[in-house]
This record gives C-alpha cells, sequence and structure tokens, in this order.
C-alpha cells in the first residue's frame, strides 16, 4: 500500500465528532477551531537506523532537524509555529551527556523560530533512538493553505533548490562506506558518534550539501516575502518526500494535471557536480531526492508581476487540466510522466 495508502485505508471510516474539528487527516496538519485564530497540529517521528543514521549524524544536528521538519509543516499550511513536545524511546547506549546534545539542537531550533517547548515524554527502548514530536501553530482562518486549491492555469513555484539534501546524503553514505573499508584500529576500533572525522578530506568544500542533509532551514523567509508582495498560495506543501511525490498529493487532492520544465527546476552547482562525479542524474534526484524542505505552491497566474521580484523563488511550471496528467517536459519538449519515486516509509 505504500506509507500514504495504508494513512487512506486506516482513516477512511474517520468520522469528525468535534466541531472544532475542521481538517482531520490528510494534509500537513490538522486544523482546529477554538476562536479567533485556527491552531493547526502536526507530528513527525523520527527512527534510528531508518531515518538517521548516529554514525555520521551528530545528535545536536539531529534534535535540530528534528524541530525543524515540524515547523515546516506549519509554514506549509501558511502558518506559524508556536509550541512543541517532544517524546523519546532511549535505548541505554546512550549517557545523559549524549540526551543532552540532542536537546541542545531542539531548543536551538525552538530559540530561532520562536517556539517553546512545552512538554514531552521518555521511555526506554530495546531499538536504539525514537524521536516524536507534535507541533502546535496558529492562522488566521483566511490565511490557511491547503493541499487541494490549485486551480487551471495556476503557477506552480519552489523556494531555493531540490536534490541538494539527497546528495548530501549520499556523500556520506559513501564516506561511510569508505571508512567501513578501512582496517580497524585497535586503539579506535569505531567511529565517535556524530563526529564524521573519517574522510573529512572528502567533505572540503561540500559544506553547504551536509547543511542541507544534517541541518536543514524551514522557509519561513518565503512566506514573509509573499505577504508583503501580496500574493496567497491557492495550494502549498513542503518538500519531504521529493517534488514529484509532493506534485502529485496537490494534484490529486485538487483534481487537475501539471506540467513542470526540466529547464526550470532550481538546482545548485555543487549537487550538479557531486551527482556527475557519483554518476548520478541530478534531474532525476531534484524530483525525487526528498527532504530539501522548500516550500512547492500554485498561485494565480495573475500574480506573476508580483512573484518575480521574489528573492529565491522559482515558477517551474503551471496547473493543467487532470486529463493531461502531470509531466515534466524536458529540454527537448519529450513528455515524461511524473510518478512518486520519492520516500517511501515502507519500501526499505
Amino acid at each position: 500500500m505504500g506509507e500514504f495508502g495504508l494513512i487512506k485505508h486506516l482513516t477512511k471510516d474517520l468520522k469528525q465528532v468535534q466541531p472544532s474539528t475542521k481538517k482531520g487527516v490528510g494534509d500537513d496538519c490538522a486544523v482546529m477551531d477554538f476562536g479567533t485564530k485556527k491552531v493547526l497540529m502536526t507530528t513527525d517521528m523520527l527512527l534510528e537506523g531508518i531515518h538517521f543514521n548516529l554514525e555520521y549524524v551528530p545528535l545536536k544536528h539531529l534534535g535540530y532537524k528534528a524541530a525543524v521538519v515540524n515547523f515546516s509543516d506549519i509554514y506549509a499550511m501558511n502558518g506559524t509555529p508556536t509550541q512543541i513536545t517532544v517524546s523519546l524511546g532511549i535505548s541505554k547506549r546512550f549517557s545523559v551527556e549524549d540526551i543532552e546534545a540532542l536537546y541542545s539542537g531542539i531548543r536551538l531550533a525552538c530559540e530561532r523560530y520562536n517556539v517553546d517547548l512545552v512538554g514531552g515524554d521518555t521511555c526506554a527502548s530495546m531499538t536504539g533512538l525514537t524521536i516524536s514530536i507534535t507541533c502546535l501553530g496558529t492562522a488566521a482562518a483566511k490565511d490557511i493553505v491547503y493541499r487541494n486549491g490549485a486551480k487551471l492555469n495556476d503557477l506552480i513555484c519552489v523556494s531555493g533548490n531540490l536534490g541538494t539534501a539527497y546528495m548530501g546524503l549520499q556523500l556520506l553514505e559513501r564516506e561511510l562506506m569508505v571508512y567501513r573499508s578501512q582496517p580497524i584500529d585497535a586503539n579506535n576500533p569505531s567511529p565517535l558518534r556524530g563526529e564524521p572525522e573519517w574522510g573529512s578530506e572528502a567533505f572540503t568544500g561540500k559544506e553547504y550539501l551536509l547543511e542541507r542533509q544534517l541541518k536543514p532551514e524551514a522557509r519561513r523567509d518565503i512566506l514573509e516575502s509573499l505577504r508583503k508582495a501580496g500574493v496567497k498560495p491557492t495550494a502549498m506543501m513542503d518538500v519531504s518526500d521529493g517534488l514529484s511525490s509532493e506534485l502529485l498529493h496537490i494534484c490529486s487532492q485538487s483534481g487537475v494535471g501539471c506540467c513542470v520544465y526540466e529547464d526550470k527546476l532550481p538546482i545548485d552547482y555543487e549537487a550538479a557536480a557531486l551527482a556527475e562525479e557519483m554518476n548520478l542524474n541530478i534531474v532525476t534526484c531534484a524530483l525525487n531526492g526528498g527532504e530539501d524542505y522548500e516550500l512547492l505552491f500554485t498561485c494565480s497566474l495573475d500574480d506573476y508581476e508580483k512573484l518575480i521580484p521574489v528573492e529565491d523563488l522559482y515558477i517551474i511550471g503551471h496547473i493543467t487540466k487532470p486529463e493531461y496528467g502531470c509531466n515534466l517536459i524536458g529540454r527537448n519538449g519529450e513528455e515524461l510522466a511524473l510518478k512518486a519515486q520519492g520516500w517511501n516509509a515502507f519500501q526499505l
């Protein structure tokens, strides 16, 4: 079924009985109405060995990332994150100092994004480290943007660049394989967790790629720029599972098709250079890599002139009739059907 198929299967018969519940399963956040402002809620779980590898992920970076990816979901609804709760499953191989390092990253993210850490839970784990964060946010009813609002001829826009976090991950995985192939040093039989000094020369000049994977940022700045420009997206998501997957979600829920142009995809030079070195297709990485946490949104064609001055924002395509499907237009004009080849939690 895949992750989203399973969610749909498990929640298809859910009935909302609380009048305060305005949006349940199916978007980046649930939406509740408790007065003048709407409350947004999202939750995200990270599992050791599935979502992160502590042989090269510093615990402070992991804490920062775990918080920021939740903030990103709130921003993807055009809201403002306000509070988080943090729940941890901890195995006995972790010391108090390890958990302090993890929490220092969470607290740093909260400070930078003006979010309060207000509670959580801790328990023992037999399978390593588990992190579950729930984030609350607020938005005025008129400001909330869902996935299902894309209209015919809307522009498709994305912030930042795509595939860079994926290339950072490929670099880390490659250097881990190189490290593991070296003879074991009796005086240092295993790498220090979260301190990948091994292969450091291979990381020189590629700091941006590593930061995009290990320490992403949520694009609060893009929303601020759009508000100043007087632009409200018609549909929006953050790019966590890959551009193709997210576009297909927006098109499916909005009942539309799309055309995206290969030569309009924003790609970082360092990412492209590493992809060539590793014999990877950077366009495939940009479409399916995931974990960029950029904002993908649609907006009215009438807003075109307002979008042009917005920094670090790119128009990559437009919305079409549903019968045209979802397609990538290649550099030579060829049409390729978009497929959801990004992250799938159940294909391991």
